[in-house]
């Protein structure tokens, strides 16, 4: 189970873009792959194509390609680091029931992701 999830703010570990940060846009677990917003950018060609209306369509389009999720690490709310994730078993009382929950926090500063 990934420690990352979706709309996390990450900073790349390594490669070409390292050091950048980004929003989460997708996680992909089958392939151990995120998608961040802003970071590892290819191009992609289409085929030249027309609609019904008579416009063009296709072209060279620029979109962010997954990472490996080893490469990127969840940055820390108070500090803007990055950091690493724990989980912690906490009971919270909710509409008069207990409840045991799974929270995510940073290692770091033990504040709540």
């Amino acid at each position: 189970m990934p420690n990352i999830k979706k709309d996390d703010l990450v900073q790349v570990l390594t490669g070409s873009d390292r050091g950048k940060q980004g929003k989460v846009l997708q996680v992909i677990p089958e392939q151990n792959r995120v998608l961040v917003e802003g970071v590892n950018y290819v191009t992609k060609h289409s085929r030249v194509g027309q609609t019904q209306r008579g416009t063009k369509t296709g072209g060279i389009e620029t979109m962010e390609a997954p990472i490996h999720i080893s490469n990127v690490a969840v940055v820390d709310p108070s500090t803007k680091k990055p950091t690493r994730v724990g989980r912690r078993v906490e009971e919270q009382i909710k509409d008069g029931e207990k409840r045991t929950v799974r929270v995510r926090y940073a290692k770091k500063s033990g504040k709540d992701l």
